[in-house]
């Protein structure tokens, strides 16, 4: 297991530097004039256009000054320095005011995927082809033919507005209560993969020929699926619901967006639309990064899950 481990994080160190070599030059590679983008229909001095472009390297052209720049940046993230955003805020800064907010939304949606998917999933396995299970599949191909750019709006309209269940924007601090909607609105697409994916899973192993031993033992049904069913049905769930976990906490841009959630999501797609490099850059990086442990975390589950599974 300790190779093993080794070997991966010796994998995770080549991803992370491939990954953020492409996002660092599709991120610069598409970039008009940055600087004229932030500030919009405002004049730019030529002070202030000299002083950007020395800060920021922006005068470096060429291939030479593409990895003169990422070079500079991966010094400087390998020290723990995310650097400065176009505004001239600290990008570690703005990561520190977000990733509470969005680590509170994913937890949120992941465990509404966890609370309601899984255990409809394992419901609708055990009792195939009846009235429960035929309407989940209906609720989750439903739920999965519907974009969240739409749901979402839809949600926050009847939820948010017309019934006033749930606060319609989340504002500055939001609450746990303000999150709650767009939280399961996050969480509602994996949800409906967690249920669909755990249903099968359990009716595959329902079929095996070690449940049909241990009913032959005259183990009750209740111990076989607790003790058997279901702990080798979660290993593919867990797989999801892993991978998962780092796209939800990459805060959803039109989740965040919609209900004004200053998350990361939320800070992510203001700098694509003001062309704010360093800023993208910046929370990409930190992205992989939850990406990759959480794929680590999750292979190493595995073991834990199913004895039968061993790395050399």
């Amino acid at each position: 297991m300790f190779r093993y481990i080794l070997r991966r994080l010796l994998q995770m160190v080549l991803a992370f530097f491939g990954t953020t070599l492409i996002v660092y030059a599709l991120t610069f590679a598409g970039q008009g004039d940055p600087i004229q983008a932030l500030a919009g229909e405002r004049p730019v001095t030529a002070a202030q256009r000299a002083y950007l472009t020395e800060k920021y390297h922006l005068d470096a052209t060429g291939v030479g000054g593409f990895f003169y720049r990422y070079f500079d940046y991966v010094k400087n993230l390998l020290q723990g320095d995310l650097g400065q955003s176009l505004t001239g805020r600290q990008i570690g800064d703005i990561l520190q005011a977000a990733w509470p907010v969005t680590v509170k939304l994913a937890l949120i949606a992941l465990a509404v995927a966890i609370i309601f998917g899984v255990s409809a999933g394992v419901i609708a396995g055990i009792r195939r082809a009846s009235i429960f299970d035929n309407s989940t599949l209906v609720l989750t191909l439903l739920v999965l033919g519907i974009p969240t750019i739409v749901l979402a709006p839809l949600a926050q309209y009847f939820l948010g507005v017309k019934w006033q269940l749930f606060p319609p924007t989340a504002g500055a601090e939001p609450t746990f209560y303000a999150l709650l909607l767009p939280g399961i609105v996050l969480g509602s697409l994996s949800l409906a993969t967690a249920l669909r994916l755990t249903r099968a899973s359990v009716a595959e192993n329902l079929r095996a020929d070690y449940v049909r031993t241990a009913r032959s033992k005259g183990l009750v049904k209740r111990r076989i699926v607790t003790v058997h069913v279901l702990r080798n049905s979660l290993i593919p769930v867990v797989t999801f619901l892993g991978v998962e976990l780092g796209n939800l906490m990459s805060g959803a841009i039109i989740t965040e967006g919609v209900f004004n959630i200053p998350g990361v999501g939320f800070n992510l797609f203001r700098g694509i639309r003001t062309e704010d490099g360093p800023l993208v850059v910046g929370i990409v990086s930190v992205l992989v990064v939850v990406y990759l442990v959480s794929n680590l975390v999750v292979d190493v589950l595995y073991a834990v899950l199913d004895p039968r599974i061993r790395y050399e």
